[in-house]
């Protein structure tokens, strides 16, 4: 009997569309706990391969036969197995997601976010890893800000609107994620900007991008804010006196985390100086679009991830915490654990190491946990 599949592409983009989905998480307990599909019209059910396939279980009577199952594991393996089992048991229904949760991770989805003089801003959503990341389009040009390392979704893309990348950004030395900013600025022939703070270590070549310094993208602007804490080097991106693209330091429900290179204590006073400062004196209309987002209820109808400035001064939990010593104590102790490999992150980041596909991709493995 043939077994079924489904590509992550297809689940993404029906997640995204906000259709129903129907996933059997076939991972162990703590690993689904962990990281697992999330969306407004996302069933997750997590039932353990084991589990499943014992003929004393009665896990499969939960089942809908009204519907489509896709069955899910860490690689692609077991979900087949998986969903081989239940077609034995009378499952007409079941695919097996190509590629399991490491394929799932890599998916992006374009979301228009608004106008620029000569064209628009889109946000790039990963559904499975929270990243976001952004090109800025006008007059046929391009700039790629926060790529992921899946760049042939950026050059697809341009290429499909007839667009040159000339500039390519990263805010800051990523370590949740492995940054395609170089490789996509070799690839297109684009200059690759780097916050030089951040830099002391990285191997290649860059442009250093400065407090105040503008770029121009066909008939957009981009200026540069330095905003330490996230990490040393941490750059805000104004765009067109309309969009502030803020990189890991401010998230629409949270704050970045100033642990993750482990200069926790000096780096939680330069976040708290952004936040309650720096940002303070920005425009209260400016819309944030940051590089991560933690929980799928951020995403707003349009499946983008957005807010005011000035709502996010009202509504963010870390944004309300006026007191410098209070704030240091929040933001230090008691975080999350360290997004999966991410010192290794940071050495490929900075061209240190050069892991082969299979490695990176096994390095991203995992929720971001960027945010406080």
């Amino acid at each position: 009997m043939e077994i079924k599949s489904v590509s992550p592409k297809k689940v993404a983009n029906q997640v995204f569309q906000k259709e129903p989905v129907y996933v059997l998480d076939v991972r162990g307990k703590d690993e689904a706990a962990d990281w697992q599909i999330e969306g407004d019209q996302v069933k997750y059910v997590n039932i353990p391969f084991r589990e499943l396939s014992d003929p004393n279980s009665t896990s499969l009577e939960d089942l809908p036969k009204d519907q489509n199952v896709y069955t899910v594991c860490a690689r692609g393996n077991t979900s087949q197995k998986a969903a081989s089992y239940l077609q034995e048991q009378g499952f007409d229904n079941v695919y097996s997601i190509e590629g399991g949760m490491a394929a799932w991770s890599e998916q992006l989805e374009a979301v228009k976010i608004g106008e620029l003089p000569g064209g628009a801003l889109y946000q790039f959503v990963r559904l499975g890893k929270g990243c976001l990341s952004y090109m800025v389009e006008s007059d046929g040009e391009a700039a790629i800000i926060d790529a992921s390392r899946m760049t042939e979704t950026y050059e697809e893309f341009a290429r499909g609107k007839g667009l040159k990348i000339t500039h390519v950004i990263d805010t800051h030395l990523h370590a949740d994620h492995i940054s395609g900013g170089k490789k996509l600025a070799d690839s297109a022939d684009a200059t690759y900007y780097l916050p030089p703070d951040d830099a002391d270590e990285v191997v290649f070549k860059f442009e250093p991008v400065t407090d105040g310094m503008k770029l121009q993208v066909g008939s957009a602007e981009i200026e540069a804010v330095y905003s330490p804490g996230h990490t040393i080097g941490s750059t805000t991106f104004v765009v067109d006196d309309q969009y502030l693209l803020t990189g890991d330091i401010l998230f629409v429900e949270s704050i970045g985390r100033p642990d993750l290179a482990g200069k926790a204590g000096d780096w939680a006073e330069d976040l708290y100086e952004t936040l309650y400062s720096r940002y303070k004196k920005m425009a209260d209309d400016l819309l944030v679009l940051p590089a991560h987002y933690s929980d799928v209820s951020e995403l707003n109808e349009d499946a983008s991830v957005s807010a005011k400035l000035s709502v996010l001064y009202q509504n963010n939990e870390g944004l309300q915490i006026k007191d410098e010593e209070k704030f240091i104590k929040r933001v230090t102790e008691g975080l999350k654990d360290q997004p999966n490999a991410y010192e290794e992150i940071r050495q490929t980041n900075m061209g240190k190491i050069n892991p082969p596909p299979e490695e990176a991709k096994e390095m991203e493995t995992g929720p971001n946990n960027c945010a406080v």
